[in-house]
């Protein structure tokens, strides 16, 4: 059996895997037969974090790989969340033993070829095709009632700028791994991954590292601006635009100082610069403004430190983040689970990446949730803010259609 059946009779298995994209190679990886799998919480948290300070990987495809949901990475900086009745987990952690990569050809790395073959089992398929209408929460109404209350807030100095959350979701079945390549095909994204367990599922475009770790190196790469595709037309007109649209602007400028005080909470003094400010990316339906920050890492600085500075990501909450969170965490009335957490891997200390988790659909007992959140300053308007969420999530509720 060559490479390209095994790859074939897994994807179309009931066997747990994570799909991941790796921008930095332009190929996707997947990682399956987990020897353990990690359902994080508070309670935990530090424990799981003291266990990675010591790991380092030795194979290829050993690593952690997984999420750090939004509710969890508040509580783990003393803030207070909307309980979540549901049974989600607030993260997850997988360590795999196979590691199959996706390029020019299909390369396998694994402890056992046994261990990947065996009890695969046929993905039974659901031939339900109702189209079940989508929801969205708040509405437009409400959505309205929170934007104002913001603008008081921003103008009475609690906040520059607050992210407001829209959930969209509905009950559709899903075939998660088809669906995940046939967005890759229409909406290719740097931080684009997907899980497929027997308890949940996820598909996610996102566009956005939160930071990469490459020895000492520590990059950040915020997004801060968008604009639709129906009235830009190349991203040389995109360009103008952000330059030339103040509240784009201001925001931008807003998230990147965040950003940079950030790093400097972990990094050594006067080390933090912008390597790359204000450029473009372009994406199915909208382009995004985009810098990227660096600093050199405190000699001792604990795994625990990065993860309290950097997560959640302040791009997608707003600024000053600490006082954004507490304004946002006491109007949201949805649980964001792994809406604006964090994904990734870690190999070591020295070799860690994890992402803003956004455009991203979460399969959770029947139910499927989209999430999207656009920025409210002064300049902002409620009908602008409520369209852009829309023109982010509309990539993946063509999904659910």
């Amino acid at each position: 059996m060559d490479n390209s059946e095994i790859l074939n009779i897994l994807l179309n298995s009931d066997k747990d895997l994570v799909i991941y994209r790796n921008s930095d190679n332009n190929n996707f990886e997947i990682f399956t037969d987990f020897v353990e799998k990690v359902d994080l919480n508070l309670g935990n948290l530090q424990k799981f974090l003291n266990k990675l300070e010591r790991f380092k990987s030795n194979k290829p495809y050993d690593c952690y790989i997984g999420f750090f949901g939004y509710e969890l990475l508040c509580k783990n900086i003393n803030l207070k969340v909307n309980k979540d009745s549901s049974s989600f987990p607030e993260g997850v952690f997988f360590r795999p033993q196979t590691k199959i990569i996706l390029d020019k050809k299909i390369k396998i790395l694994t402890k056992s070829k046994t261990e990947l073959l065996k009890d695969l089992k046929v993905l039974k398929k659901n031939n339900n095709l109702n189209h079940y209408k989508v929801t969205v929460s708040p509405n437009v109404q409400v959505y309205e009632k929170i934007f104002n209350k913001f603008k008081k807030n921003i103008r009475a100095g609690e906040t520059y700028q607050i992210k407001i959350a829209q959930k969209y979701s509905n009950k559709k079945d899903l075939d998660i791994v088809n669906l995940f390549f046939d967005l890759m095909k229409k909406n290719l994204s740097p931080e684009s991954f997907c899980v497929r367990t027997k308890d949940f599922n996820i598909i996610s475009c996102s566009p956005e590292n939160l930071f990469k770790v490459r020895g000492k190196k520590i990059v950040t790469s915020p997004i801060a601006g968008t604009v639709s595709r129906d009235k830009i037309k190349s991203t040389k007109e995109a360009r103008r635009f952000f330059e030339n649209n103040q509240k784009e602007d201001k925001e931008h400028n807003m998230i990147v100082d965040l950003e940079r005080n950030d790093l400097s909470r972990i990094t050594k003094p006067n080390s933090v610069k912008i390597q790359n400010l204000k450029f473009v990316q372009k994406y199915q339906y909208i382009y995004h403004n985009v810098s990227e920050i660096s600093g050199t890492l405190l000699d001792n600085v604990r795994l625990s430190a990065i993860i309290k500075a950097m997560m959640p990501g302040g791009s997608v909450i707003g600024c000053p983040k600490i006082n954004t969170l507490k304004l946002l965490n006491k109007e949201e009335k949805e649980p964001r689970r792994i809406y604006t957490g964090s994904f990734g891997y870690f190999r070591s200390k020295q070799d860690m990446s994890f992402n803003i988790i956004i455009r991203s659909i979460l399969n959770f007992k029947k139910n499927n949730e989209v999430f999207a959140a656009s920025g409210v300053i002064l300049d902002s308007t409620a009908k602008n803010e409520y369209h852009e969420n829309y023109l982010k999530a509309k990539s993946l509720l063509d999904l659910l259609k």
